[in-house]
């Protein structure tokens, strides 16, 4: 099952990334030695990654892991200690757990691949799937930003471009399909291989014209008003998710050490749930995050659904993501994904539920309430909205994007954030981000209809006679009842 391990030399040491050795030096440096009854655990996270934060910031935040190991520690009677590891991306966590710096880490769908088919030559640092983190069963996670004065409307408005993405991510693998499906051949789009701060730094600063990534950074982008969404993954219509891989030789060891981190995921994932404007406030003191972007994931209906279990859909949407991975020389044509996946931790976590919990693909954070404006239950995703007011301790829910306009109309000055579900695909979108439709024929309650980018309010309204563009401040302005 392993294949032979190789010595740890120059061999090993030319696969890994100068930038990740000097800042995993460091993070080992700085260990005390310990005797040894004591498991050292090494934890590499993505601290701005949203996607992963209930195995990552939050978590290490909450000391969720470490009081999991403590209860770990009273049957078997070891003494573990956590060391977290931050990086900016999947391929330099992964040149870590080559290395045997890392043993648990957490990453997109495209470089899990990579991560498995790369360390999987060596019998010490080979890895494991072993859960899921989040996901967004569309695709949602991976969007195209570009700047707000672009007059680009579709992915054929960017050949001749400079596209920034991480090549290999997420993000890299929506983009390619993304033009594929458009009729864009790759030669025809300058692709900057940039980490996701510096491209949404690029695309502020007018260095390139689109930015494709992964959660959250277009969303961020949008929300400090840097940039307009002119793609969202979604449209590729193949889920996305990210991942928990565990070094196999050090988890066979310790199986209790990945058995505890599974709970502790839970745990930290159960309190996003549960309290998710205060996890979301708590993400953005920890990363400078602004809470009303980690709330549209987190949030409920929120673009990302938090549950471990390895749904059927994700092998499909794996192989599919191998095939571009093998073409661009980061997985071998030979890596086997089904002996990638492990799946038995979290069936002994979750029992007999688990084959339950991996078919059920509805967010388990839903938004419900009672609409006292429109006088309508808050039930339906497809139209469920709410409103952060500027010093509320929780958000205000509508039963429809019109009855969130109706509320916010009065109160403009006082909105941190409202939310609303595209029209057509129920994506979680920022109110004043949308690209909104008039149907003036609708319900007043159904009159006014969101949108995440101009191209899908357009194809709307070809498809819809007698509807019509209309800004966001002429939405909000007549809205309002007018006896």
């Amino acid at each position: 099952m392993f294949t032979e391990s190789k010595p740890r030399g120059i061999g090993r040491v030319a696969t890994i990334a100068a930038t990740a050795i000097l800042a995993l030096s460091s993070a080992v440096s700085g260990c005390t030695l310990l005797d040894s009854s004591t498991v050292v655990v090494k934890v590499g996270y993505q601290s701005k990654t949203i996607n992963t934060i209930n195995v990552g910031t939050l978590m290490r935040d909450r000391g969720e892991f470490e009081h999991a190991l403590r209860e770990a520690g009273k049957q078997t009677g070891t003494k573990y200690r956590v060391v977290w590891q931050d990086f900016s991306s999947g391929a330099p966590l992964t040149a870590a757990m080559i290395a045997t710096h890392v043993d648990i880490g957490s990453m997109g769908d495209y470089p899990l691949l990579a991560n498995g088919s790369k360390t999987a030559k060596y019998a010490d640092a080979a890895t494991e799937l072993v859960a899921v983190t989040g996901y967004n069963m569309r695709g949602s996670l991976n969007q195209v930003v570009v700047p707000n004065d672009s007059t680009a409307t579709t992915l054929t408005d960017l050949r001749g471009k400079h596209v920034s993405t991480s090549l290999g991510s997420a993000g890299d693998g929506m983009l390619s399909s993304a033009l594929q499906r458009a009729g864009v051949a790759v030669d025809e789009v300058a692709i900057a291989n940039q980490d996701p701060s510096i491209g949404a730094a690029a695309i502020q600063g007018g260095q390139v014209d689109a930015l494709a990534q992964f959660v959250p950074w277009p969303q961020l982008v949008v929300f400090r008003d840097q940039g307009r969404l002119l793609y969202d993954g979604g449209d590729n219509n193949t889920p996305t998710f990210h991942g928990v891989v565990v070094r196999k030789q050090f988890t066979s060891e310790h199986p209790e050490v990945t058995t505890a981190f599974l709970r502790a995921m839970r745990a930290t994932s159960d309190y996003i749930t549960t309290e998710p404007l205060q996890a979301a406030l708590r993400i953005s003191a920890l990363t400078g995050i602004e809470p009303e972007v980690a709330y549209l994931y987190n949030g409920p209906n929120g673009l990302v659904s938090f549950d471990p279990t390895l749904k059927p859909q994700f092998a499909d949407s794996l192989a599919k993501a191998k095939e571009f991975l093998v073409r661009r020389g980061s997985v071998t044509a030979g890596f086997d994904i089904g002996g990638f996946l492990n799946d038995s931790y979290l069936r002994d976590l979750l029992g007999p539920d688990y084959d339950t919990r991996a078919s059920d693909v509805t967010n388990p954070s839903t938004l419900t309430g009672v609409d006292e404006l429109c006088r309508l239950p808050v039930s339906d995703p497809a139209t469920a909205s709410e409103v952060w007011f500027t010093g509320q301790t929780t958000t205000t829910a509508a039963a429809t994007p019109s009855c969130l306009l109706r509320r916010i109309a009065p109160a403009v000055g006082r909105v941190r954030a409202g939310y609303v579900p595209d029209t057509i695909t129920a994506t979680k979108l920022f109110a004043d981000k949308a690209s909104w439709v008039i149907d003036p024929d609708a319900p007043a309650t159904a009159r006014y209809l969101p949108f995440a980018t101009t191209a899908a309010a357009t194809t709307y309204i070809t498809d819809h006679p007698g509807t019509r563009a209309v800004s966001y401040d002429a939405a909000l302005t007549h809205s309002l009842p007018t006896s």
